[in-house]
C-alpha cells in the first residue's frame, strides 16, 4: 500500500470505519449481518420502509437507524446514508452478507492504513443452507471507499459513485465476503420478480432491447457458465438449485424488457 497521505495529528489518531446497511423488509438476515459489523466504529442502517422487525432489530443491536419511506432509487438512499456517515472510510454492506473474521482483519488493516483509495469485493456464496465452495465468483464490486473521495451517488436504477478526483487507486480484497444469497426456495421464488425486474430496470435505462428469444439464449449460457464453467456442478443439489435460479432471473429480465418495458420506472428495492 502506498503511504499514508495524513499529516500531523491526524497521522497519530486512530482512523474510523462506518459501515452503512441499506434495508427493506430483512429481519430474517438483519441480525447475522449487524453482529458481524458490530465491531465498526459507526453502523448505519437506511430503511426503506420495512414493515416487519427490520428496524427494531436494528436498533436493539445498537445501529443508528434512519428510515425514509419516499422512495427515489438507490442512488438517493446511499447519498441519505453517507450524509450520515461520519468515519474516515465508508464500507456498503447488503443485509444478506456477513462480514467473517478474516474479513474483518483485512478491514481493519486497510482503514489503518490511512490509504485514500477504493477497495472491490468478491463473495464466498451461501445458497440454501449450504455454502457453495467450489462454485468460482468472479463478479467483483466497490464496496469500501475513503470518505473523502466519495462525493455522491447519481442514477435512478443503475447507482453509480461520483468521486471528488480523478485517477483513483482501486484494490481487490484478499478475503471474500460471505454473501447469503439464497436460504429457501420459497424465499428464492418471492426474490425471483424483484431480481429480474431491477435487471430489466438497468438494462431499460441503458436503452437494451429484449425479448423471449434473447431471454431463452441468457438463461441457457448463464446456466451452463454457472453450472459447468464456474463449476456449480461440484455443489450438489444446492449448487444446482441456484445456477437454475440466476438463469430464470436472466430469462425473464429480458422478457420484462420486451413485454413491460412501459413499467420498468426503476421503482424495484432490493
Amino acid at each position: 500500500m502506498t503511504d499514508s497521505p495524513l499529516g500531523g495529528a491526524a497521522a497519530s489518531r486512530r482512523l474510523t470505519l462506518t459501515i452503512g446497511i441499506l434495508t427493506l423488509n430483512e429481519e430474517d438476515n438483519i441480525e447475522a449481518c449487524l453482529r458481524s459489523a458490530s465491531f465498526a466504529d459507526q453502523v448505519v442502517v437506511v430503511d426503506s420502509g420495512s414493515v416487519d422487525r427490520t428496524t427494531a432489530i436494528a436498533c436493539g443491536l445498537g445501529a443508528q437507524v434512519f428510515r425514509y419511506e419516499d422512495w427515489q432509487g438507490f442512488a438517493l438512499q446511499r447519498n441519505r446514508l453517507l450524509s450520515h456517515a461520519k468515519g474516515d472510510y465508508v464500507f456498503f454492506l447488503d443485509a444478506d452478507e456477513t462480514i467473517s473474521p478474516a474479513f474483518r482483519e483485512e478491514l481493519e488493516a486497510i482503514v489503518q492504513s490511512g490509504e485514500e483509495a477504493i477497495w472491490m469485493v468478491r463473495w464466498r456464496m451461501v445458497a440454501f443452507g449450504k455454502e457453495l465452495k467450489y462454485l468460482r465468483s468472479t463478479a467483483k464490486v466497490e464496496r469500501l471507499f475513503w470518505r473523502g473521495l466519495l462525493r455522491e451517488y447519481t442514477g435512478v436504477v443503475h447507482e453509480e459513485a461520483q468521486l471528488s478526483r480523478a485517477n483513483v487507486t482501486r484494490h481487490l480484497m484478499r478475503t471474500p465476503l460471505l454473501h447469503h444469497s439464497r436460504s429457501t426456495v420459497h424465499s428464492s421464488l418471492e426474490k425471483l420478480t424483484q431480481y429480474a425486474m431491477l435487471g430489466a430496470a438497468k438494462r431499460a435505462e441503458e436503452g437494451v432491447r429484449g425479448g423471449i428469444l434473447r431471454g431463452m439464449a441468457s438463461s441457457i449460457a448463464m446456466f451452463v457458465r454457472l453450472y459447468f464453467f464456474h463449476f456449480g456442478f461440484l455443489c450438489g443439489g444446492a449448487g444446482f438449485l441456484y445456477c437454475v435460479f440466476v438463469a430464470l432471473e436472466s430469462f425473464f429480465r429480458y422478457v420484462a424488457l420486451a413485454y413491460d418495458r412501459p413499467y420498468l420506472s426503476g421503482d424495484v428495492r432490493r
